[in-house]
């Protein structure tokens, strides 16, 4: 039997304004029990989505509904499909329940990695709950003001190169190649960054947008979903303990915070 957790698997808020902030990757929370079945590199939680609550305190400012998870992306991974199926064919990429860093360094003891079973009870405990919680908030959303703008937040370190070669753009926006909000406005965020000047942006480059975007986001249904993988390098130090930089963070937050006016008008 499992052991009992000691704390929610997700907080929520509402908000008052046609947008939910979603953050699938900001947890680093691993249980006992699972913990007890890896190795000493899983608990730095190093591919973390580090300090986005935080950076996007804006958001409650602007009305915006929220969703965190309080369990680390080893536990589960909640922008990966429930079947695992790769989203990027063809490249490499970390799983429903990651079995190694994003430098390959493995997060399981020798003989201890879940099988199918421990899959489907880490799916069902903390995979399922999130997106109920989520479908939820954007269908209540929706019903309130019309229309529904997701927005993923997500961030990267600026250099991995199991993804990618060379150094990621700042910004990062992905709409499923448009699929997942109204055509256009992954453009229009990076061309909004690039007329900034102090950062690099790009459309549907190496990250179109993971699970989330791509199920939720329905245009024609009046449900916008974009994701924003920021580079770290943007707001905070890459390496442990991974300080958040106050400096930067009140450079980047300004842009930020006119990149959601901006996708909320555009779908509007």
């Amino acid at each position: 039997m499992s052991a009992s957790l000691d704390f929610p698997i997700y907080s929520s808020l509402p908000g008052t304004v046609p947008l939910l902030i979603s953050m699938p990757h900001v947890g680093t929370q691993i249980p006992d029990d699972i913990k007890a079945s890896m190795t000493d590199v899983a608990a730095h939680v190093d591919d973390c989505d580090w300090h986005l609550e935080r950076l996007y305190a804006f958001a409650r400012q602007l009305g915006a509904a929220c969703i965190v998870p309080t369990c680390a992306r080893y536990v589960i991974d909640l922008n990966r499909p429930p079947d695992d199926a790769n989203l990027y064919p063809g490249q490499d990429t970390t799983g429903l329940l990651p079995v190694d860093t994003f430098d390959k360094a493995p997060l399981y003891l020798p003989g201890r990695e879940p099988d199918a079973a421990e899959i489907a009870r880490r799916r069902e405990r903390y995979w399922q709950p999130y997106h109920d919680a989520l479908a939820q908030q954007l269908s209540a959303i929706k019903a309130e003001h019309g229309v529904a703008l997701l927005w993923e937040a997500h961030s990267i370190r600026s250099q991995v190169p199991r993804f990618f070669a060379g150094r990621l753009p700042d910004f990062n926006f992905g709409t499923a190649n448009g699929a997942s909000a109204a055509p256009g406005l992954a453009e229009a965020l990076a061309e909004r960054v690039t007329q900034d000047g102090r950062y690099t942006a790009v459309a549907n480059g190496r990250f179109k947008g993971g699970y989330i975007t791509r199920r939720y986001g329905v245009p024609g249904d009046g449900v916008h979903a974009v994701q924003l993988e920021l580079a770290q390098i943007t707001y905070m130090d890459e390496a442990r303990p991974y300080r958040y930089d106050e400096d930067k963070a009140a450079r980047v937050v300004p842009l930020m915070r006119s990149l959601i006016d901006e996708a909320l008008r555009f779908v509007a």
